[in-house]
């Protein structure tokens, strides 16, 4: 009969009883499978660059984007549609990575209490977008969403719009001087609910106009 309180010399229970080897050896582990599966998506040109007919964002849907952020609708709402027949049936072409290139963060999400949006872009009206954002029952009875009716009041002034795209274009989106030197201008007087409405206009055109 084996005496468990003898020592082992099985490499195994050895690792097992010594927290500190276990988790040296999970973090060697995680982090070789990283460098395997992770690490050479870096280096594929066709998840590094864009879509051939991709535009960088107009500085009105820049901020469009900013202010879809700060009302948290990245938080509701996913941008990522998954290679799924029940996904792709719903809502489109599924993801792919060169859309996302110049996203500084991505807006992917993961959480739908809302519909995925990645492919909301031209599906409906300007007119039908501000209604929704208004008061979203009036155009989706079931909707659980609420209104933003400050976006039709609040002026965009487009201090800032031009630092947002120099930043970018540090990020490698290729924005010239002109389009750096135009954006205040372009953005000023516009109401949030425009630039909202044009950055949602945008999303996933890309992929369409490819195919």
């Amino acid at each position: 009969m084996a005496n468990h309180d003898e020592p082992s010399n099985n490499v195994h229970d050895l690792v097992e009883k010594n927290v500190g080897a276990l988790i040296v050896l999970i973090c060697v582990a995680i982090s070789f499978a990283t460098l395997v599966e992770i690490v050479p998506l870096f280096f594929q040109k066709d998840l590094n660059e864009p879509l051939p007919n991709m535009k960088p964002l107009t500085a009105l849907q820049m901020e469009g984007r900013d202010i879809y952020i700060r009302e948290g609708c990245n938080v509701c709402h996913s941008q990522m549609i998954r290679p799924l027949r029940a996904e792709t049936e719903r809502y489109g072409h599924y993801s792919v990575a060169a859309e996302s290139v110049w996203d500084h963060p991505f807006l992917w999400g993961s959480k739908r209490t809302g519909p995925d949006l990645a492919r909301i872009g031209e599906k409906y009206s300007d007119d039908w977008h501000h209604v929704h954002m208004i008061n979203p029952r009036d155009v989706v009875p079931e909707s659980v969403m609420p209104g933003y009716p400050w976006l039709a009041e609040n002026k965009l002034t487009g201090e800032l719009t031009a630092k947002k795209l120099e930043v970018f274009r540090n990020f490698g989106v290729p924005y010239t001087d002109a389009d750096i030197a135009g954006a205040a201008q372009s953005v000023k007087g516009k109401t949030e609910m425009e630039a909202l409405i044009a950055y949602l206009q945008q999303l996933g055109t890309a992929i369409k106009a490819r195919r």
